[in-house]
């Protein structure tokens, strides 16, 4: 289920800013080996369709190719993650914690979780997706 919704967000510093001017996906955790890197612990995004997304400050803004399908987006002035693209798709993933101000938006489900850190549970195991 979809959330419609117009938000703001950004990365720590500003140098990198968006919004969003409809539906955003609810939540998923991502515990791949690539997205526990990246992050530092799990990666827990939303996404939305390009046509409703917008950057307003990109200053900071790079892609890292992190894989033969997809690439990462941050700020190279301060270091936070803010998105993840697959390669010609319509939507873009946003990690959820950038998004400005209360989202409405919950976790629904958890993927590779056979990647997970030995050091947290996954709460709600009847969401997860192997």
């Amino acid at each position: 289920m979809t959330q419609e919704i117009s938000k703001t967000g950004s990365c720590l510093c500003g140098d990198v800013a968006y919004e969003i001017t409809g539906p955003l996906r609810q939540v998923i955790a991502c515990h791949c080996i690539q997205c526990r890197k990246i992050t530092g612990n799990f990666m827990a995004a939303t996404d939305a369709n390009h046509e409703d997304f917008k950057l307003t400050a990109e200053t900071g803004l790079t892609w890292y190719r992190s894989s033969d399908f997809a690439s990462r987006g941050f700020c190279l002035t301060c270091g936070s993650t803010l998105f993840w693209q697959k390669e010609n798709a319509d939507r873009i993933s946003i990690a959820a914690g950038t998004i400005d101000g209360e989202t409405g938006l919950k976790t629904i489900r958890h993927i590779y979780c056979d990647f997970a850190g030995d050091y947290y549970d996954i709460e709600n195991r009847s969401t997860v997706v192997e």
